[in-house]
């Protein structure tokens, strides 16, 4: 296929012709002002819910039909002011700029309102913006849907496919790709959703209008998530993610992968991170936030596009998100994650929680199990660099169960290739705002050293819901003795210490004396059965069964033995988070006061009931 003018210009490299000074790191202000007058996140906030509530009464009724129709359009409306800031940008630096859409695809040409007032802006090409959006709406009815789904759309989808075609212009296609028409029911319904997405612009400063639009946008993901619950598809919240992130701390410089992104809400709050810390960023530096720093694997169909939109809308430019199943590697689509690294950095993650897996996900990993979770956890650890950190998300039957080979094998392989330095212990309604009542851990280790000592920080006496969802605020106290882990400071009423090294030494020897006896009991058999051989060669035959019966009884008592060490052993790898100075208010009451108390609350119960009929 020949290359378009627009290709051509893309594949030629523009150097800059001098140094550009170091820049600040995007933060979000309260100056910045909307062109509509709106001039808050939480008038920005009810802006988009007005454009939600048009979406629900034009046959896109829930979370799930109206954020999808929603993203893609939203998406396409960002893009172009994104590019309206790089192509001055460029010009300023005497640079080449070749805009990922051409006319008459382009926003400005078909989705912008048009007016015939002389102030009217001007599309890149000199035409009254809108114009083709006009000539459509003037036609005859239906021609507008015409034009957006079997034009337009079919052109944003096989952008990936065409010679030279830019990482945006993949990003782009593969954003577009589930959408296969207008899901919005009137044409006069879509143009309304068109202007009102139009209006969500700022008066020249991006970067503001980008943090607040992103907060906005994650919000709206958080609606889909709570409908969104089937198969362990569970949403993180907001606050866990950012506690998340700060632990681990990313820093400039270095890579963050999710193997299970979802909507990317770990790489998006990521790059918030690292601009927040950054202080002042080189071009090389931002470039590199931009374009090579966060990588991330997704096989829903519905969360991935969403997933790239969401991260172009926190500025990563590039995100490097690859479409397939990530334990057993089939690829839906890879080319965003071309020339991706082998190893990372830094993962955070959630992986599915109850999943099970059949033999073509478990395939490529050590330890077989259908656990999605125990599988997500082998894999994280073949991912990081010697050295690289992990938060991860986890459900306490991964902690505490050791009956099961491929979940006991996997703990033992974390914590003898990895320093498992901290887990907390969340409340049992941390997930419920998701759909999920689970109990999780919020897990912590590095890569490349053995665990010795396990700081636990136990949350899980706070009381959280739907109405009362875990906050920052009650993480302070961890965030304040994190930094004192291993210091008698940070052994606390909620927090404690647990000697990995210390541990499994002491069941070693609490499980020594049960060898030994296996040990003796195996011998004491191998003894028998030569025995029994030499009375059977000598043709006293009852006396060799006997010795055989004998032996068999000491292995089975062999066998009992070694099962009592390894059961020793194996406790040790019970990693659930049981507080050990947690407060157990008893009940003292004698039996005859506890029924005096029963026969005091039954006769107010009568009493409650004789009043109700009495009213009846």
């Amino acid at each position: 296929m020949p290359k378009t003018k627009q290709q051509s210009k893309q594949s030629k490299a523009v150097k800059p012709a001098k140094p550009v000074k170091p820049v600040k790191a995007a933060k979000p202000t309260k100056a910045a002002t909307l062109t509509n007058g709106l001039s808050s996140p939480q008038a920005l906030n009810q802006a988009v819910w007005q454009i939600c509530d048009v979406l629900r009464r034009s046959n896109c009724g829930s979370a799930l039909q109206y954020v999808p129709e929603l993203t893609w359009i939203l998406f396409l409306r960002v893009l172009e002011e994104q590019e309206a800031i790089e192509r001055d940008e460029a010009e300023a630096l005497g640079l080449d700029y070749a805009p990922s859409l051409v006319s008459p695809y382009r926003w400005q040409d078909w989705a912008a309102p048009w007016s015939d007032k002389t102030d009217t802006p001007k599309t890149d090409d000199g035409k009254p913006q809108g114009w083709k959006r006009r000539k459509l709406q003037e036609g005859k009815r239906g021609d507008y849907f015409a034009f957006v789904n079997s034009e337009l759309l079919p052109h944003l989808r096989e952008l990936k496919d065409q010679s030279g075609s830019s990482a945006k212009q993949k990003v782009i296609s593969e954003i577009i790709a589930p959408i296969e028409r207008v899901r919005i029911d009137t044409e006069t319904n879509f143009a309304d959703v068109l202007d009102r997405v139009h209006a969500l612009r700022f008066a020249g400063t991006d970067t503001q209008h980008q943090f607040m639009l992103s907060q906005v946008y994650e919000g709206l993901l958080l609606k889909m998530g709570e409908k969104n619950s089937d198969g362990g598809q569970f949403y993180t919240p907001r606050e866990l993610i950012r506690a998340m992130v700060r632990v681990v701390d990313p820093r400039l410089g270095q890579t963050v992968c999710d193997p299970c992104c979802g909507t990317g809400g770990f790489l998006a709050e990521s790059a918030e991170h690292m601009r927040a810390r950054g202080g002042e960023l080189t071009t090389d530096a931002l470039d590199g936030l931009k374009h090579r720093t966060f990588y991330g694997r997704e096989k829903d169909n519905l969360a991935y596009p969403i997933a790239l939109a969401n991260l172009m809308l926190h500025g990563i430019d590039e995100p490097h998100l690859w479409h397939g199943n990530t334990l057993s590697k089939q690829t839906v689509y890879g080319g965003l994650y071309d020339g991706a690294p082998d190893r990372f950095h830094v993962v955070l993650t959630n992986p599915p929680f109850g999943g099970k897996e059949g033999k073509e996900a478990q395939g490529p990993f050590p330890f077989k199990t259908r656990a999605t979770q125990v599988l997500f956890v082998q894999y994280v650890m073949q991912i990081l660099e010697p050295g690289g950190r992990c938060g991860i998300v986890l459900d306490e039957g991964l902690l505490y169960r050791t009956n099961e080979d491929g979940f006991l094998r996997t703990k033992r392989k974390l914590l003898d290739e990895c320093d498992l330095w901290c887990i907390i212990s969340l409340p049992g309604g941390a997930f419920t705002g998701s759909g999920a009542g689970v109990k999780t851990n919020l897990v912590f280790f590095t890569k490349g050293r053995k665990t010795q000592r396990i700081w636990y920080y136990d949350l899980s006496h706070i009381k959280v819901g739907k109405k009362t969802p875990l906050t920052m605020l009650q993480f302070a106290q961890f965030f304040d003795l994190l930094d004192k882990r291993g210091t008698p400071e940070a052994e606390t009423e909620h927090s404690w210490t647990v000697d990995f090294t210390e541990r499994k030494r002491t069941a070693a020897e609490e499980a020594a004396p049960f060898r030994k006896e296996a040990n003796a009991q195996a011998e004491q058999a191998r003894t028998l059965r030569e025995e029994a051989k030499v009375l059977r060669k000598a043709d006293k035959i009852k006396k060799a069964d006997a010795l055989v019966e004998q032996a068999q009884a000491a292995d089975k008592a062999g066998r009992e033995a070694l099962g009592k060490a390894q059961a020793i052993e194996d406790a040790v790898y019970d990693l659930k988070a049981v507080n050990p100075r947690e407060k157990k208010i008893m009940d003292t009451r004698t039996p005859a006061e506890l029924l005096a108390a029963i026969e005091v609350k039954g006769k107010e119960v009568d009493a409650a009931l004789a009043k109700l009929r009495a009213l009846l």
